[in-house]
């Protein structure tokens, strides 16, 4: 059985997708009484991914295996790497069974063009033209469909592909509220500050893009490759305290500003530091962390949705 993890990033959840998959067949087995298939699993990501990091860690992947499922398992797997992008192909025609990518196809292969009037903003946000919002939509149209074409090259008849990514509510862009505006504000508050040069910001937007389920599955459909088997938005939330605890202690808010202010450092520093160079980078998430300690409302609002697709490749595409 041949896995692909798309996007597999490396640090400690590089393998845990890997792990549900090979414990999932190997329960399925043992209830069907069959033998169990020996598993190639390929780790995808971009070339500037740590794949040292990745490799080191394989070691310590099988002995959990051999630990907690058995010796006859851990012999069973595989493991190898393969430097990418998933926008382009990546793997010999009709050789994966199962296609595994988890927060990874909401970054968009290039920024949009025709962004030049998006002044003051880093992506779609309220005060963004119209063509802002088109733009978007129309790189990820592309970017989604190429990518579902593919796999289907890549895939067997019948093969799955199991996907999540970050998603909206609504099918109007304009009307969200994309939890950038903290970082955009901190960028702007270092142009007066004189440590970024404002045509810097201008110039830069982030190749990021959150579908809506019905844009999703309408790409999905017309492209025709695969069938969707499952499609399904869940809501993560943000917060875990109680109004009542947050609104009774300063501390927790600073606390939460720092957290809040290092995930998203976690997500975007290396697009900042290849725009703007890395001597910022402090400066602007200290800002960050008070801007999301003091915006009260929309810290006890925040809410992440993901997207999951399960899709099955239709037996007579070629």
């Amino acid at each position: 059985m041949k896995v692909a993890d798309l996007g597999c990033s490396s640090g400690p959840n590089t393998f845990m997708a890997i792990w549900h998959i090979i414990e999932t067949v190997h329960g399925i087995c043992q209830q069907e009484q069959l033998k169990l298939p020996e598993f190639e699993v390929l780790l995808n990501d971009l070339p500037e991914n740590d794949f040292n990091f990745v490799f080191k860690s394989v070691p310590g992947f099988y002995e959990k295996l051999k630990k907690e499922r058995g010796d006859m398992l851990q012999k069973r797997c595989f493991i190898g790497g393969v430097a990418g992008s998933f926008y382009h192909r990546l793997f010999p025609t009709r050789s994966l069974h199962f296609i595994h990518s988890s927060y990874s196809l909401h970054w968009l292969s290039k920024p949009p063009v025709g962004l030049e009037n998006n002044k003051g903003n880093v992506y779609m946000a309220r005060s963004s033209p119209p063509n802002v919002f088109k733009a978007y939509a129309d790189q990820f149209q592309k970017d989604f469909t190429n990518f579902l074409s593919l796999r289907s090259k890549e895939t067997i008849p019948q093969g799955r592909m199991v996907l999540t990514f970050l998603a909206r509510k609504n099918q109007n862009t304009s009307t969200e509220d994309y939890g950038l505006e903290l970082l955009t504000k901190s960028l702007l508050d270092l142009v007066d500050e004189g440590v970024v040069k404002e045509a810097d910001v201008d110039s830069f937007n982030l190749p990021l893009y959150t579908p809506c389920k019905e844009e999703v599955a309408e790409i999905i459909e017309r492209e025709g490759s695969f069938e969707i088997k499952e499609l399904q938005v869940f809501v993560v939330e943000a917060n875990c305290s109680s109004r009542e605890e947050l609104l009774g202690s300063k501390d927790i808010w600073v606390q939460k500003g720092k957290k809040f202010a290092n995930a998203s450092r976690a997500v975007f520093e290396p697009i900042i530091c290849s725009h703007f160079g890395d001597a910022i980078i402090d400066k602007l998430y200290t800002r960050f962390a008070t801007l999301a300690a003091n915006a009260i409302t929309y810290s006890m609002d925040h809410k992440t949705l993901n997207i999951v697709v399960s899709l099955t490749k239709k037996d007579f595409y070629q």
